[in-house]
């Protein structure tokens, strides 16, 4: 019995050692294929990068296009809000201010609009705006020069 209990930790010690000799192999494996992998991408070509980032210029280009078309030509779209001959394009902070019934003589309302497209949101601007529309932080001046 003594020589069986001896024999049992040596077959533990060998499992053991055995264990952490095919770990540190894949880890030094796996450390080489990420350092390979890693100097594949930085190795990308020239050419390939500048490819992708033409093709990602192209992109948001052809989407800032897109938007402002959109903007010129949303007043006569169905749906909008307004008379278009009472809307004024403006562009920034928003896109148009209507003056709803001047066609007809009186101005009843003025409203703001922002026109958006595709996934497009508000900036931070835009958003400032229209915090101070809601909150009534509008007023009326009237400047003459002499």
């Amino acid at each position: 019995m003594n020589s069986v209990g001896s024999q049992e930790p040596l077959w533990l010690y060998l499992f053991l050692i055995v264990a952490l000799i095919v770990a540190f192999g894949g880890i030094a494996l796996a450390y080489r294929a990420g350092r390979r992998r890693g100097q594949l991408e930085t190795e990308l070509s020239e050419g390939d990068r500048l490819e992708m980032a033409r093709r990602d210029a192209v992109e948001r280009s052809r989407a800032a296009l897109s938007g402002q078309v959109s903007e010129q030509i949303a007043p006569w779209l169905p749906d909008f809000p307004v008379n278009p001959s009472d809307a004024r394009f403006i562009g920034k902070p928003v896109d148009f201010v209507a003056f709803a019934g001047a066609d007809q003589g009186a101005v009843n309302e003025i409203v703001f609009i922002e026109v958006k497209s595709g996934r497009s949101t508000l900036s931070q601007v835009e958003r400032s705006v229209r915090g101070a529309i809601l909150q009534g932080r509008v007023r009326w001046v009237e400047y003459r020069i002499e």
